[in-house]
Order: structure tokens, then sequence, then C-alpha cells
């Protein structure tokens, strides 16, 4: 189970829009809390993770094992593995927005040998078995770039 509390009452609670934090934190029983807030645009914390940041992560990090492991079963040796994501938003005029997509730019080190076309056709299969991906009403892109360790 996962527990979202609410960190930000500054001793007047939601008594006015400027009256509080937007601070939270996430915890699961065992791991490390994270810190939330909303994005500074919103009265957040720019220190602390906000919602969308988190959204574009999970989805970079469910792309990234589904990937390692697909690349892992096919004899494809990944030395390294980094994803600068970003994901694009829209305002509505009533201040709520949505997701527009997001792009995972997963930079891939391969070891000497490894099938440059099979690493590619990985990320396919990847995207397709991506719990994350799969459950989200936008498109999710992904660009890679492979290097040679």
């Amino acid at each position: 189970m996962l527990t979202v509390t609410w960190t930000g009452n500054q001793g007047a609670g939601t008594s006015g829009v400027r009256d509080y934090a937007r601070d939270h934190e996430i915890a699961v029983d065992g791991k490390p809390a994270i810190p939330g807030s909303s994005d500074p645009s919103f009265r957040g914390d720019r220190t602390r993770y906000n919602p969308e940041e988190l959204l574009v992560a999970s989805l970079s990090g469910c792309h990234m094992l589904w990937y390692l492991s697909e690349c892992a079963a096919a004899g494809v040796v990944v030395i390294e593995y980094v994803d600068r994501a970003e994901g694009f938003m829209t305002e509505d005029a009533n201040g709520g927005g949505r997701f527009m997509r997001v792009v995972l730019r997963p930079e891939i080190t391969l070891a000497p040998g490894s099938d440059l076309e099979t690493a590619r056709a990985n990320h396919h299969i990847a995207h397709e078995k991506c719990f994350i991906a799969n459950s989200v009403a936008f498109p999710v892109e992904v660009e890679p770039v492979f290097r040679d360790a």
C-alpha cells in the first residue's frame, strides 16, 4: 500500500490559498519517503518532486526495466542506460490540464559484439509490455541513442 500524507499545514490549514504549503510525503512501508509538492507555478516547492515529474519518471523507469529484461533475455549486453525523459503538457482555460505526450530519450551503451538491431527492436517490445505506458491516454515516444563501449 502507498500512503500520501500532506505535511503542509502551516497552522491555519487551508483557510486561504496562500496559507498552506503543497508539501506532502509519499511512503511505502519499508522504503524511504519521497518528498512531494506541486509544481512551483502552483505554489509548490521546487526542491520536492511534483506529480507530473513522478509520472514521467514512472514511464521512464518502467520502460527501462522492461528494456533491460528484454536485452538480457536476447543476449544484448547493456553497459549503461541513461534516459533524459520529457513530458509535454497543456493547460486548459479553467486551470486544469493534461499531458500531450512524453518522450523518452534513452542513451544506451552496448558491450562490444551486441546486436544493434535486436537492441533497437527491444525498445518496441519494452514499450508494448510497460504497464504504465499501456495505462496512459497520451502518446509515449521513444527516441533511443546507442553508443559503443
